[in-house]
């Protein structure tokens, strides 16, 4: 069935590609680019797809993991590519759809244990279908498939989509990103005012091809080890159907923006963010600054009545503190960050949804699992505006929890530090559209790993290095 939807999906875009006298391709270094909506109303249905919307995204991902010597080391080539459609609005109503398709053309054996370990590839599985590491060619998802309503400067939005929350987002660092399906909302009917959130009741993570109820989607990803130190066995277990999101933007100030951010999910958890950013503008420069807290309370058994396969323990609760300082111009940017996961105990954010929400995140590695952490990281960019250039250096410190204290240590990770390097280009002129991006992320060992290399592989010691090529067309 889902063959035979992307099937009609690329018909429809054909067609309307056909039709179509020019494209707007995106200028941002991301998979996927909004989607405008018409000033005007179509006078007709048929008009309305007509004047709809097409974005073509190719990718190719190259990715190298190189270990501590004596363990294995991994590398993958990954192609494929995105199509996205969205009619013109029609009395208010537009209709979206969007699939993709990925293939393996050439990688390790990404089924195959580390021998002096044990331990399963991390990285590079991410690229393809990790329920099926042998899944070279048969990797597809229709993504998207939703029916909007606009009125005045919001809308109602219901089916198959993407949303980017701080607990569900796209994570798309590698060739799709996670989608949703339920309703959402978005009012913007105050300046100063924006207020989304909805109901979900499926999830399609990212690195899967199949969609799943709240409770399923999370243990499709390594679900490290229980607070006792057995392994934890909640994947297919967790009785959760349904998560109610709402979040709130306010600006009461010129320089002031508040975030309230809440997330319901059934019988499992209750994640609460609040933050606020400040920014001081003056010339060409701005000093910014901000703060965060997030708080997670356990709800009812946490997923299961039967401790070794709940997601949150019995009465578990975690906190955790962020704050950021920074000055930026058109060319530069430099920020120190700190976050702080206190030790009441695990913050848990199932990685299948989204990445990090701290200020102290770096691409390929996430604090999530992980109580009682100092992190402490400062980044610079510098923007070459004349030939559309962008590095960005950051380094990390990461004080984690002992590996053997699995009361606060979900997946082994000693104290690590962490150096990224991110080079990105957009080509210009003929070639507008093509975007290139090449990043190195090294992660060295600071912790006590008790000669153990299942607490080394893929976690520290080791370099990751990552070549991305876009296209938008």
């Amino acid at each position: 069935m889902k063959k035979q939807l992307l099937s009609v999906l690329s018909a429809i875009l054909f067609v309307q590609i056909s039709m179509a006298q020019h494209q707007e391709i995106s200028e941002k270094p991301s998979m996927w680019k909004g989607m405008l909506n018409r000033a005007k109303d179509s006078t007709t249905f048929l008009h309305a797809i007509k004047s709809g919307d097409v974005d073509v995204h190719l990718r190719y991902f190259f990715m190298y993991t190189d270990n501590k010597k004596e363990l294995t080391d991994y590398f993958a080539n990954a192609l494929g590519g995105a199509l996205r459609y969205e009619t013109a609005p029609f009395h208010g109503f537009q209709v979206g759809m969007s699939g993709s398709f990925i293939f393996n053309i050439g990688s390790s054996d990404l089924s195959k244990p580390d021998s002096a370990s044990g331990q399963l590839n991390r990285y590079e599985i991410g690229l393809f279908d990790i329920q099926n590491p042998k899944n070279k060619r048969d990797i597809a998802d229709l993504e998207e498939i939703y029916l909007k309503y606009n009125f005045r400067k919001s809308y109602v939005l219901f089916g198959r989509q993407f949303i980017n929350t701080p607990f569900i987002n796209l994570q798309d660092g590698r060739m799709r990103p996670t989608s949703v399906s339920g309703l959402w909302l978005s009012i913007d009917e105050v300046k100063t005012l924006h207020i989304e959130g909805g109901i979900l009741h499926n999830i399609s993570p990212r690195s899967t091809v199949g969609w799943f109820n709240p409770g399923e989607s999370i243990g499709l990803y390594p679900g490290g080890v229980n607070t006792d130190g057995t392994k934890s066995e909640y994947a297919e277990h967790l009785n959760s159907k349904v998560i109610a999101m709402a979040g709130f933007q306010w600006a009461p100030v010129k320089y002031l923006q508040l975030h309230l951010w809440d997330m319901y999910t059934h019988n499992i958890s209750n994640s609460l963010l609040v933050q606020a950013d400040l920014q001081y503008r003056f010339k060409d420069n701005t000093l910014f600054a901000a703060g965060q807290m997030i708080r997670q309370d356990a709800l009812k058994d946490g997923g299961n009545a039967d401790p070794a396969k709940t997601y949150f323990d019995k009465g578990a609760k975690a906190m955790t503190f962020g704050a950021k300082l920074g000055w930026k111009n058109k060319a530069f940017e430099i920020s120190a960050n700190y976050n702080r996961i206190t030790d009441h105990g695990r913050y848990l954010m199932p990685r299948e949804w989204g990445r990090d929400p701290f200020f102290t995140f770096l691409p390929r590695e996430r604090n999530e699992g992980f109580g009682d952490v100092h992190a402490v990281m400062g980044k610079i960019n510098y923007n070459v505006q004349k030939i559309n250039l962008k590095f960005s250096l950051a380094g990390g410190y990461y004080k984690m929890p002992d590996v053997k204290d699995f009361l606060l240590n979900k997946y082994g990770l000693p104290t690590y530090s962490q150096i990224n390097l991110d080079i990105r280009y957009q080509f210009p002129g003929r070639m507008k559209g093509l975007e290139a991006q090449f990043l190195i992320a090294g992660k060295i060992n600071v912790g006590e790993t008790y000669n153990n290399a299942k607490f080394v592989i893929n976690k520290t010691d080791m370099v990751s290095y990552n070549l991305v090529i876009n296209y938008h067309f």
